[in-house]
């Protein structure tokens, strides 16, 4: 008995077993008889040619051996929507109503009483309770019949439709079309044809807040060519799509918060540019996309640039960037407060974590959360005053000077420094004697081992810290709010040592390092608030 094959099969999704693939080829393989289906599969370890049999290309494939020919009766075409939320849910018929002995339906683990009503009704009253639906991996790959998602599941706002069998973005619209309130969709993991020309724009996604195409292959100009459909969308996700070059958004993703870029590998830092005015978007998150530098032409130091106007959060991490100079113009965000950026090769010039973390505090003015760790004001303010100290000699010798007629830096240690002129205005210049003797960035000083106990709080256990000995008592204070998770508290420091017989001294004036109260290795310090 020959298999049946649709009239569509070209191009469908299908599975083979557990294996995912797209056909590419229906039709005969002389000289043996019957369909064939010509696969391309999405391991290409499971293929064994690129299309190609006995010296006849049937089909092409991108790899080399992703391809094979297999007989219509081991491919699974998947199943219509409203099938799957059925077996999903225990509501399907055939085998998961089972029938009591006295008036009970039993629907998945729920068993319900009636009278008078049948299985039909009861199943129609369960599928239209349904609002949150997931039916991940259950091959569901078209709509089904017209308008019978819609007279059964009337009340769904939010569908994980990820890794089934969906072939085209005409699909997830048939199925959207019959669902009126529909406000989060996951298509993600689903190899599709989005339109290659502009849509008419219907009132399917009208509601969509919340949408994720992660690994479909879409490019950003088929994001663009979709985005006038989705009027009110605040959240789109497109990571793993091989997106490599944007476009600017013309009039559409004008609601648009969150975009989410990741593990795309972007031609370059410029492409950012592109997307620099979108007008409501908060939240940018670019992991893994071969980032190098950043950088906005539009404003000078110390100034803030148009683009991203309302980016409140970046997510920068696990990407390329070398140059400090990236860090510096970050300043210029105007409503930048988070920001992701560890696993970048800049972060290998610090070798010292926490001075790493003052460097980028001081650099970026407005920023409240680093590495998803809050930036309390008195760590702040230690960042700051370090920064303006460390690099005071620099400052100096670059045209800097205490009387402001005289204070010309360089156009190069501004580009180094930008925020440096604003930290002097906020704390005055660095005084000459604040400069003597410090030692460079590179922390090469001396690392002390001191115990930190809080007398007050019995159930707080010891802890041991090194700490460089140039470290300003605001500096550690900064580091213990985050250690031992204290906010909104003055801390009061003290420290005790066997030379002094036990006797406690204060750590009173914030701008002095650890050595300057001879502090050594194996003392004590003493935290109260």
């Amino acid at each position: 008995m020959t298999a049946w094959v649709p009239s569509d099969a070209l191009g469908r999704r299908i599975l083979c077993g557990t294996e995912y693939a797209t056909v590419r080829y229906v039709g005969s393989i002389p000289p043996t008889t019957g369909i064939w289906l010509g696969v391309e599969w999405d391991d290409p370890q499971r293929g064994k040619h690129d299309g190609t049999y006995e010296g006849t290309q049937y089909f092409k494939c991108r790899h080399p051996r992703g391809g094979s020919f297999i007989r219509p009766n081991k491919a699974n075409f998947g199943v219509d929507f409203l099938t799957a939320v059925k077996d999903r849910y225990g509501l399907n018929n055939k085998q998961d109503v089972q029938h009591g002995t006295e008036n009970a339906v039993v629907f998945g683990k729920k068993t319900v009483e009636f009278v008078g009503m049948d299985s039909i009704a009861e199943q129609q009253r369960q599928l239209n309770q349904l609002v949150d639906i997931s039916v991940r991996e259950c091959a569901v790959s078209h709509a089904g019949q017209k308008e019978e998602i819609s007279r059964t599941c009337s009340n769904i706002r939010h569908i994980n439709l990820s890794k089934n069998l969906i072939s085209s973005w005409e699909t997830v619209t048939a199925i959207a079309s019959q669902i009126q309130n529909l406000e989060t969709l996951n298509i993600s993991e689903n190899k599709m044809k989005f339109p290659s020309t502009s849509t008419s724009v219907s009132s399917v996604f009208s509601k969509l807040r919340i949408l994720a195409l992660n690994q479909t292959e879409i490019t950003w100009a088929e994001v663009l060519l979709c985005a006038p459909g989705w009027p009110a969308l605040e959240e789109l996700y497109l990571t793993s799509n091989n997106i490599t070059v944007l476009e600017r958004p013309d009039n559409v993703l004008l609601t648009l918060k969150l975009l989410d870029l990741s593990d795309n590998q972007l031609l370059d830092g410029n492409q950012l540019h592109l997307i620099a005015h979108l007008p409501r978007l908060e939240h940018l998150i670019l992991r893994n996309t071969g980032l190098s530098s950043i950088h906005f032409p539009d404003a000078g130091f110390g100034c803030k640039t148009k683009m991203f106007p309302s980016l409140k959060h970046l997510v920068i991490k696990d990407n390329k960037i070398s140059q400090w100079s990236s860090i510096n113009e970050l300043d210029k965000l105007p409503s930048l407060l988070s920001l992701q950026c560890h696993n970048n090769p800049f972060v290998d010039t610090e070798k010292n974590p926490e001075t790493l973390r003052q460097l980028i505090i001081a650099k970026i003015s407005q920023l409240k959360v680093l590495n998803k760790s809050e930036i309390l004001p008195a760590e702040r303010k230690g960042a700051e005053l370090d920064y303006r100290k460390i690099f005071g000699k620099d400052w100096l010798a670059a045209g800097g000077n205490w009387d402001p007629e005289k204070n010309k830096p360089s156009e190069e240690f501004l580009a180094a420094h930008p925020r440096y002129p604003s930290l002097c205005l906020k704390y005055g210049a660095p005084e000459e004697g604040e400069l003597k003797g410090h030692q460079p960035l590179t922390l090469k000083n001396q690392l002390l081992t001191l115990t930190i106990k809080c007398p007050e709080k019995p159930e707080q256990k010891p802890v041991e810290k090194k700490l460089p000995e140039s470290m300003t008592i605001q500096r550690v204070k900064g580091l213990l709010y985050r250690l031992l998770k204290i906010s909104g508290s003055e801390l009061k420091l003290s420290y005790q040592s066997s030379k002094l017989d036990g006797k406690e001294v204060e750590l009173d004036n914030d701008l002095k390092p650890l050595q300057f109260y001879s502090i050594e290795n194996g003392d004590c310090v003493l935290v109260r608030w």
